[in-house]
């Protein structure tokens, strides 16, 4: 246990001093990363212009990385008789959960005279109705789900994840990838309160997506008996990666606007280095298997999320917009079409976060 709460603390240090190093031997003050809370807004944003190079170099990246999953998939379905789970009927707070969430809709994506001085405040109430609602339909394909088989972690999962957020939050002040708008009414501590509101919903929405997809085993056909990934030192390669993930991050305060993506592979490389270090299963374990339906359902979860964010998002009065370096074009909602590629990586790192919870 102690070995385990030591390596969670140098991994903290770790995660926030690495682009604060960055930023220190590129030069800028660093005053202004340590804000808080970390917030970035227009006036700061100036990214380096769109690139075809670029785009048509990640495109091919994230097509290679893509496709044998898609063509395992699409090959196993034909292949393989696959057992439906058996249902169960749709419990009735399910139902609310569909009326918190289109009611949450309606008032994000209205202005209503009445309504004005809360206006600011709608984007945490969809969500509480979208994870009401897929638990209720998962529990009934299934027969369980978080709220009434795990209602203890799914607790700890909201608490937990509004401190997963904030720190994409502060890694985002070295890249300035998106900004918010209409929040300037709000004091930094209410901006702190009512921000922290969303960000909480965010690792049980995409675990419980991830969830509901389970119970589609067309989805992931095949890819339980899939590529086997054997280490023998577990320990030595996540010490290894846990250096390659720290470099990545400090690169992103030198070089912003080549080195972003590391926004979201490089927490999600330290994190897998640090189950490793700790002899942890869950994915990791998976992957010895050859069993990737967790990783391909938290990657498929997270983008079916991102959608939703985008989705509500874009019509709400306080929201958030892109300022992407390199790849900003073809916009869906208001996110650049290459920007959805950054969802998938964040959901493997929404499981391994989730997974750290369990265990703690």
């Amino acid at each position: 246990m102690r070995k385990r709460i030591l390596s969670i603390i140098i991994a903290i240090i770790c995660l926030f001093g690495a682009p604060l190093l960055g930023a220190y031997l590129s030069g800028d003050p660093l005053g202004e990363y340590l804000r808080f809370p970390p917030v970035s807004v227009f006036s700061s944003v100036n990214p380096a212009p769109f690139s075809w190079v670029a785009f048509i170099l990640i495109l091919i990246l994230i097509i290679a990385v893509m496709t044998p999953f898609l063509i395992r998939i699409l090959t196993s379905q034909k292949k393989t008789e696959i057992n439906q789970p058996e249902k169960h009927h749709f419990p009735g707070w399910g139902w609310a959960g569909l009326i918190i969430l289109i009611a949450g809709w309606v008032l994000a994506w209205t202005r209503f005279p009445w309504f004005s001085d809360y206006q600011t405040h709608t984007f945490t109430v969809p969500w509480i109705g979208y994870i009401i609602l897929i638990n209720a339909i998962t529990y009934m394909r299934s027969g369980r789900s978080m709220i009434t088989h795990q209602t203890g972690y799914l607790a700890a999962l909201f608490l937990f994840s509004a401190v997963f957020w904030w720190y994409f939050e502060f890694l985002n002040q070295f890249v300035r990838n998106w900004y918010y708008v209409n929040e300037e009414t709000l004091s930094h501590t209410e901006y702190f309160l009512f921000a922290t509101l969303p960000f909480a919903t965010v690792l049980p929405a995409v675990t419980g997506t991830r969830d509901l997809l389970s119970t589609f085993p067309y989805l992931s056909a095949g890819l339980d008996d899939f590529i086997r990934i054997r280490l023998r030192q577990p320990r030595r390669t996540g010490l290894v990666g846990g250096i390659v993930a720290l470099l990545g991050l400090a690169l992103i305060g030198v070089w912003p606007d080549h080195m972003f993506p590391m926004l979201w592979i490089g927490p999600l490389v330290l994190l897998a280095a640090i189950v490793l270090v700790l002899r942890g299963g869950g994915v990791m374990a998976d992957l010895e298997r050859g069993d990737w339906r967790n990783i391909y359902l938290l990657a498929l979860a997270a983008l079916v999320c991102g959608f939703f964010w985008e989705m509500w998002n874009y019509f709400s009065l306080t929201r958030w917009e892109y300022s992407v370096p390199l790849v900003d074009r073809f916009h869906i909602f208001e996110m650049p079409l290459l920007g959805y590629a950054g969802y998938l990586p964040f959901g493997l790192q929404c499981g391994l976060a989730a997974w750290l919870v369990k265990k703690s």
